[in-house]
């Protein structure tokens, strides 16, 4: 399969799924996890969250993050597909960006969704650096690897 396949793969498995689990890191060095809705363009995350978040404040102090999305549920370990994201977060602060951002999250969860930025709220973007697709019907363990 080449890259440019792979590339496709993850951008419609991100396409499809509404959440991530996000990994950060506190400034002491300690891993986190996050529960995050979120909308892509391509393999490029963008999501809201509240500045006085943890992960705000983890990803504005490290950028550096990974993520999986994957189903609840399978029948079987053959049925096991998902996205592992190696990235770089950064907040959005472009205008042009941030309606595109919204856009592409009114379209995903509903007209009155939205990321917005206010005094209270923030939003990001995860841009890829790595990726692996995850596809067991190919193998248990299978995954094709892709850099960005």
């Amino acid at each position: 399969m080449s890259q440019n396949e792979i590339k496709e793969q993850i951008a419609q498995y991100l396409g499809s799924h509404p959440f991530i689990n996000l990994a950060t890191v506190t400034a002491q060095g300690a891993p986190q996890a996050h529960t995050v809705a979120f909308a892509a363009q391509g393999a490029t995350v963008y999501f809201g969250t509240r500045q006085d978040t943890r992960k705000a404040a983890n990803m504005l102090a490290n950028p550096q993050v990974a993520y999986v999305v994957d189903q609840d549920q399978y029948a079987a370990f053959t049925e096991i597909t998902g996205v592992q994201m190696e990235g770089v977060a950064g907040q959005v602060t472009d205008a042009q960006e941030i309606a595109r951002a919204n856009a592409l999250y009114a379209a995903k969860f509903g007209e009155s969704a939205t990321i917005t930025p206010s005094e209270q709220h923030i939003v990001f973007k995860i841009g890829p650096v790595r990726a692996y697709f995850l596809d067991y019907s190919k193998g248990f363990g299978h995954k094709d690897l892709v850099e960005y």
